[in-house]
């Protein structure tokens, strides 16, 4: 298992449910109303149709109509509005 650290390593060999790795991206949907992102790196678009966030391995791209950030933290930032779609983008 190259590449990985001990702690994914060890997740990974005792079957434990897949839970995210602290410091990962953790992204929920509640319905098509609401977006929670936890462990974030910053907006790099907002807008009322489209809001890219920036993650540890990429960004996060939501889509619809309406959206505004309810809420922002150093950890976690929430987006209200009317949900689409929500899109991971690797390695921008």
């Amino acid at each position: 298992m190259p590449g990985k650290n001990l702690l994914q390593r060890l997740t990974e060999g005792a079957d434990l449910p897949a839970e995210p790795l602290p410091g990962q991206p953790l992204v929920e949907l509640a319905g098509d109303r609401r977006v929670l992102i936890e462990n974030h790196r910053g907006v790099t678009e907002y807008g009322r149709e489209q809001i890219r966030v920036r993650v540890r391995y990429g960004q996060i791209l939501v889509c619809g109509g309406g959206m505004e950030l309810a809420r922002m933290t150093k950890e976690q930032l929430v987006i209200a509005g009317r949900i689409d779609s929500v899109t991971l983008i690797r390695g921008k």
